[in-house]
């Protein structure tokens, strides 16, 4: 596609029309993403992509089912990004990152979630040796790595090059016992950790945003550029972006 034509879709996908009974044409299906199961994408999603909005889930959601189905060694073989819609939704169910829930008391179960699970590829789930997973809490975005092999975790955020408090060092070790709980559903062989204390991120020193709506955007970046083995050295060297390759990236 020339570049016109990308910007006149852009622009079509992303503008949305009121009408005169003021209803709008914000939830029209603009495209279906065949993935492990059919995603449909409407108008409210591609609107959120416009500069200075935050970024809707199911476009990071289907980042990560199309880098998945990429055919990039690392993705073949390496890295799973996990589809985040299981994870965020536990966060939501288990209230200040507690492993139980507060009115069932019932500890994490992926079959809890059984409209999600046809968009998780189970065979790379259990094999992959990095898990991805793009993690979403009070409009802030982040991703939780971890290493299978070793067994060791780390996060990649935006504005902090280490834990800011004991509420989100709660919450991470909470991803961490989701994500393992999920591998061992999908036939890995054992809990990334036996115990759940035991799950410790370490934050890695990676260039941040300037703008607080492009956190989305600089996690999909970085899902699609980042290889693995730059982690483990605690600091990922990568240069900024300038806001106008922030907007390319949008568009």
């Amino acid at each position: 596609m020339l570049g016109d034509m990308k910007e006149k879709c852009y622009l079509w996908a992303t503008r949305v029309k009121t009408y005169g009974d003021g209803t709008t044409d914000e939830y029209d299906p603009v495209c279906t993403l065949n993935a492990q199961k059919p995603l449909i994408l409407s108008k409210v999603h591609f609107a959120s992509l416009k500069g200075a909005r935050y970024i809707e889930s199911d476009i990071v959601n289907a980042m990560c089912l199309i880098l998945n189905r990429q055919n990039i060694k690392r993705f073949e073989e390496e890295i799973y990004c996990l589809p985040l819609n299981i994870v965020n939704m536990a966060i939501g169910n288990h209230v200040g990152g507690d492993f139980l829930q507060p009115k069932s008391k019932k500890q994490f179960m992926v079959e809890d979630y059984p409209m999600f699970i046809p968009f998780l590829d189970l065979k790379k789930l259990a094999s992959h040796p990095y898990i991805f997973a793009p993690v979403c809490y009070s409009e802030h975005w982040w991703i939780w790595v971890a290493d299978v092999r070793k067994r060791n975790f780390y996060i990649l955020d935006l504005y902090h090059k280490m834990c800011p408090s004991k509420e989100r060092m709660k919450l991470n070790k909470f991803v961490g016992h989701v994500i393992s709980r999920m591998r061992v559903y999908a036939g890995g062989r054992a809990p990334l950790k036996k115990k759940d204390c035991e799950i410790k991120p370490l934050y890695i020193d990676i260039s941040g945003q300037k703008i607080q709506y492009d956190c989305a955007i600089y996690v999909m970046k970085w899902l699609e550029i980042i290889h693995p083995e730059n982690i483990k050295k605690g600091k990922y060297e990568w240069d900024n972006w300038t806001q106008r390759r922030r907007s390319h990236f949008r568009v």
